[in-house]
């Protein structure tokens, strides 16, 4: 994926989130990554993502 293809889809996803709202942004969130995962098809690479993915303690950022 290109740099301006990443940032098509980052905006895509932000305007998405934006429009679903606050309350069901997680819910959205949790079904994206469930189609994502459906889509990857590789267990131990599904599992190794959710690990990347993980903040460390007391970051402070905001998802």
């Amino acid at each position: 994926m290109t740099d301006s293809e990443l940032d098509l889809v980052y905006t895509t996803l932000c305007k998405t989130l934006t429009a679903e709202g606050e309350t069901q942004a997680p819910l959205y969130l949790a079904r994206l990554a469930l189609l994502c995962m459906t889509e990857l098809g590789d267990t131990q690479r599904a599992l190794s993502l959710i690990e990347a993915a993980k903040l460390p303690p007391s970051s402070g950022v905001i998802v």
